[in-house]
């Protein structure tokens, strides 16, 4: 009985384990692979498979997901011969998962190490300044140099990125002390050119004010000319008009007596004014005679009355 007991459950955990050797459940974006007697035998995909338990055994487990490898930092010679510590992260895909296998050994591994290599080689090609401006020429570069060695393994390599470009803290030092002087001069500069263009700012206004000023001092004398051209006009129209009507005063009836009496009156006063303004007084010899010099006067009135009849 007690011997009985222990044979069926060993047949029971013989069991067991053959069902569980015997049904595979593979996870989906996976594939595994599975070898009769070491020998390679099929591809598992995502699903349920029944193995020959004993016969056929998963060897290999991948991922086709794509994974991000991370490259350790590595230490590059530029071209201008300064060492700078570069790190990155790989990214890759398996595609085929025999290949994977059976290709090389460790593919993450190997294409770690590939993308060092690369880096070393392509930024050994480019000065010290260019490295940090052309990144992106290098991360084409080791895509390009680790995918196609890496296709004999059944992995493809989709991008690599550069995380730091670290320099020695003296070359950082000597960057940023030139940093500083760019900024600097930059600075130095645009106050230059601020200044420069504030004093065309001054002298085109002062230029402005000038022409406005003289356009409007033009103007003005143009108008005072204008102005002292219509006055002379009036004041000839005005004198015109006025010698007119005397003319016709005089040709009236009385008007010449009228004549006479003003021409004494004026000469009369005229005189008068003379003798008090000037200390010395030089009197005409024919003072005396002043009716003839109304006589003469009138005579140059009648005359010149007579020409404007005619």
């Amino acid at each position: 009985m007690e011997a009985g007991t222990v044979f069926l459950i060993g047949l029971i955990i013989v069991v067991l384990v053959a069902f569980f050797k015997t049904i595979r459940i593979v996870p989906q974006r996976s594939a595994f692979i599975v070898e009769r007697l070491g020998k390679y035998r099929i591809t598992l995909g995502a699903g349920f498979h029944i193995l020959i338990p004993f016969l056929d055994q998963v060897s290999y487990k991948h991922t086709l997901k794509e994974q991000a490898i991370d490259v350790p930092p590595q230490t590059c010679i530029t071209r201008d011969n300064i060492s700078v510590e570069v790190d990155g992260i790989l990214y890759l895909q398996v595609t085929d998962a025999k290949n994977a296998s059976y290709g090389i050994n460790d593919y993450q591994f190997a294409s770690m190490q590939l993308a060092q290599t690369t880096m070393r080689s392509v930024v050994g090609k480019l000065e010290l300044d260019r490295t940090f401006e052309e990144r992106e020429t290098i991360n084409i570069a080791v895509v390009g140099a680790v995918d196609k060695a890496s296709d004999p393994w059944g992995v493809k390599v989709t991008r690599y990125e550069i995380k730091n470009i670290v320099p020695p803290q003296s070359i950082k030092d000597a960057m940023e002390k030139q940093m500083r002087a760019e900024r600097e001069k930059r600075a130095m500069i645009a106050q230059s050119e601020g200044e420069k263009q504030a004093k065309i700012n001054v002298a085109e206004g002062d230029k402005q004010e000038l022409i406005a000023r003289s356009e409007g001092e033009k103007q003005k004398r143009i108008n005072e000319a204008e102005g002292s051209a219509a006055e002379i006009e009036k004041v000839a129209e005005a004198t015109a008009k006025g010698i007119r009507e005397i003319a016709s005063a005089i040709n009236e009836k009385g008007g010449m007596d009228a004549v006479n009496l003003r021409v004494a009156e004026q000469y009369i006063g005229e005189f008068g004014k003379l003798a008090k303004t000037n200390n010395s007084l030089i009197i005409p010899a024919n003072l005396a005679d002043m009716s003839g010099m109304i006589a003469s006067a009138m005579t140059v009135i009648k005359a010149q009355t007579n020409n404007d009849k005619k």
